[in-house]
């Protein structure tokens, strides 16, 4: 196959003719002479299984840069464990990979709860943990954990999108939010009600949290419409985004509602809510979107697609999960292509760090991805972006969040 070119051209051609350099296998882990080691934990069971895609889009994609011959001679072999989004699984699972497997790092853990609750451990033995699924400001922290970089849009961010494109557009808002019990939902509630300052105690009329393992959140969608509100926020997963947007319907409730990227998967929240529950709803988007005619026409988008149907092809390519799968991968090549033949973890995170607000194809236009030494944070630009029918389409209204270093 053909190497997609506009990611050919993305890549430096300087990367590719790094010179060769003596790598000593036996003192690195994870690395020989023919082979990379990666290691991975995914929720392919339990209630963030809609998350799952993108470990399959990641192992498929090592495949394909196998098929091409690898990088600099040696196959990347990404081994993928399920830890069904529980923490107590997740450091088993990590453990296994680090001291049975001897992975050389660890490449897009998905969820805080999991990645903070091997963030220490991995950093404690120099372990890459690198473009993790998380907008969590703990292991966003440089000083903390140096050797984990990240990949999801941060909480602060998206939130402070969010409070203020209210402020602009409803100032006089009442607002309830819907939130998932554990850092994931509680970052965004925190740091949402920050962005909005002195007005957060007028303008918050209701909380309501929820537990990933409920069955069902209806008690608190009624609880949300009871006190009055008429905007919603919710701090959610795919499942229980789609729920909310159903029980609403049902309620014959209609406020502004507004999901966290996180939580506006097309078949995994919109869809199963139905077109008649989920007009309307406003997210904030970084990645170029993949359900947009417009947008099929892309180079990028083509390559993406033509991907998908070879590699993955039962999997609906125009969800943003999949997608984030495949620009994450490009980035972990791209790592190791940095790298040469020094793979050693230390020039691993020297590489990892070295992405200083570089554009990609499939971002959208203003949207970068960062990590540097000082600055773990990887998007601080997002677009509003409105449910028509069933596709995600672009309001064209871009906000840009600047954070302080390591936030």
């Amino acid at each position: 196959m053909k190497r997609l070119t506009s990611i050919t051209a993305w890549i430096s051609a300087a990367i590719l003719l790094l010179p060769v350099q003596v790598v000593r296998a036996a003192d690195t882990p994870g690395v020989t002479a023919t082979e990379i080691k990666l290691g991975q934990t995914m929720p392919y069971s339990g209630p963030a299984s809609a998350f799952s895609v993108v470990g399959k889009v990641n192992v498929a994609y090592m495949n394909m840069i196998n098929e091409q011959g690898g990088i600099n001679g040696r196959k990347i072999n990404l081994i993928s464990r399920d830890d069904s989004y529980s923490p107590p699984k997740t450091v088993e699972q990590v453990r296994r990979l680090v001291e049975e497997d001897n992975v050389l790092a660890m490449f897009y853990m998905t969820g805080s709860p999991s990645v903070i609750a091997t963030a220490k451990y991995l950093n404690g033995l120099g372990v890459p943990q690198l473009l993790s699924s998380s907008g969590s400001s703990i292991p966003a922290n440089v000083k903390e954990y140096p050797y984990t970089t990240m990949w999801s849009m941060p909480f602060r961010v998206e939130s402070t999108i969010l409070a203020k494109y209210i402020l602009k557009n409803k100032p006089d808002a009442k607002i309830g939010i819907l939130f998932q019990n554990d850092e994931f939902g509680k970052g965004y509630q925190r740091f949402f009600k920050q962005a909005l300052g002195d007005k957060a105690a007028s303008m918050v009329v209701v909380e309501a949290g929820y537990d990933i393992t409920s069955p069902t959140i209806d008690s608190q969608v009624a609880q949300l419409k009871g006190s009055g509100a008429d905007t919603v926020v919710l701090a959610a997963s795919p499942k229980f985004s789609a729920q909310a947007f159903r029980k609403m319907y049902e309620l014959n409730w209609n406020p502004l509602k507004m999901v966290i990227n996180a939580g506006s998967s097309i078949p995994n929240a919109i869809k199963p809510a139905g077109r008649e529950a989920t007009q309307g709803i406003l997210s904030v988007q970084f990645m170029v979107l993949p359900d947009d005619q417009a947008n099929w026409e892309l180079p990028a988008m083509k390559e993406y697609f033509a991907f998908m149907k070879k590699y993955v092809p039962g999997e609906n390519p125009y969800d943003n999960a999949p997608l984030s799968g495949y620009i994450t991968s490009q980035l972990m090549v791209e790592i190791l292509k940095k790298c040469g033949n020094d793979l050693s973890r230390e020039n691993v995170m020297k590489a990892a760090q070295d992405f200083p607000e570089v554009p990609h194809p499939l971002l959208l236009p203003g949207v970068t991805y960062n990590a540097t030494p000082t600055d773990h944070t990887p998007h601080h630009t997002g677009v509003i972006a409105k449910i028509e029918g069933e596709r995600w389409a672009n309001t064209g209204e871009v906000i840009r969040v600047d954070l302080p270093q390591g936030e």
